[in-house]
């Protein structure tokens, strides 16, 4: 009797443990490349940084590298960073979702495409070109600014300049609003056009509608998407490098010139200390955006 069951389990679909053993096999073989680059290209170098940020010049167990990142001026490094990587969030979470909500609820479907696109290349988009491209267009001799000039707007009569920490932030708009278009676009997406039917064949007015039912769909998502353009920011370093020419402290920066040499005395492992400050504090913007991803995908899908 029991055999005949098994048999009959097994014949319906369902797999057997040796079954499932197997599946798992096929599985996880193809994989194992892909883990094998993983490991000795991402989670041993993480392992070697987070271990060497607790030890002192000498190789002796020591918290003097997390002490010394604590203070100035790897901590304003740090409040800087986080400063720009919020300013930089919130100035381009707004208009890119509002350009998202045109192009998905407006937009044909080829402008969709192209939009969907240019956004790609544009938030990929940075480094020293990047900074090279608003030198040229918005530099104090830029051809951007001689024809604000011209038109009677001179946009370094105050005290603006390209290179400060508004500049930064101007700059970090180039590609931060496509990215805001990519992740935050699906969202808008899943709006589906049968629950504003229902909500108007209940009285509810359009306002009511995204007051009750479409604001809150949304606002996981949008705060997801914000805490992807803080991480972004936080962590850029080509860019700002650029910009900067290192008279302001940020965390990436702070660590380029340690890894570039100029290391004070007892300061041997301070870059990997500020390095695993950067994980820590990424991790503590990305895990939201995993979960709240997770769950706002229920309704999308």
């Amino acid at each position: 009797m029991t055999s005949t069951t098994h048999n009959d389990v097994v014949a319906k679909g369902v797999p057997s443990r040796g079954t499932l053993g197997r599946h798992n096999l096929s599985v996880a073989i193809p994989l194992l490349p892909v883990m094998i680059f993983l490991g000795f290209f991402f989670f041993f170098p993480m392992a070697m940084v987070f271990i060497d940020s607790f030890k002192s010049n000498q190789g002796h167990w020591s918290l003097i590298n997390m002490t010394t990142i604590l203070n100035n001026p790897y901590r304003m490094a740090f409040i800087n960073s986080i400063k720009l990587g919020l300013v930089s969030a919130i100035t381009a979470s707004i208009p890119g979702a509002f350009i998202a909500y045109v192009i998905e609820r407006k937009g044909s479907q080829s402008l969709r495409r192209i939009i969907t696109s240019l956004s790609g290349v544009l938030a990929n988009t940075g480094g020293v070109p990047l900074a090279f491209m608003f030198v040229a267009a918005f530099g104090a001799e830029g051809s951007a600014v001689m024809i604000l000039k011209k038109l009677g707007w001179n946009i370094y009569a105050s005290h603006f300049t390209l290179f400060s920490f508004t500049g930064i932030v101007v700059v970090y708009l180039y590609f931060q609003i496509p990215l805001m278009i990519i992740v935050f676009s699906p969202a808008i997406h899943g709006i589906r056009k049968e629950w504003r039917d229902a909500s108007e064949n209940l009285g509810a007015r359009p306002i009511q509608f995204w007051r009750f039912v479409g604001l809150p769909l949304l606002l996981p998502s949008f705060a997801a998407s914000f805490l992807l353009l803080f991480a972004s920011a936080f962590a850029a370093y080509a860019t700002a490098r650029a910009m900067t020419v290192g008279n302001i402290a940020l965390v990436p920066l702070q660590i380029g010139n340690l890894v570039d040499g100029n290391v004070q005395v007892n300061q041997a492992n301070a870059g990997k200390a500020l390095a695993v400050g950067m994980v820590v504090i990424s991790a503590i913007a990305m895990i939201p955006y995993l979960v709240i991803q997770r769950r706002a995908r229920r309704w999308q899908s």
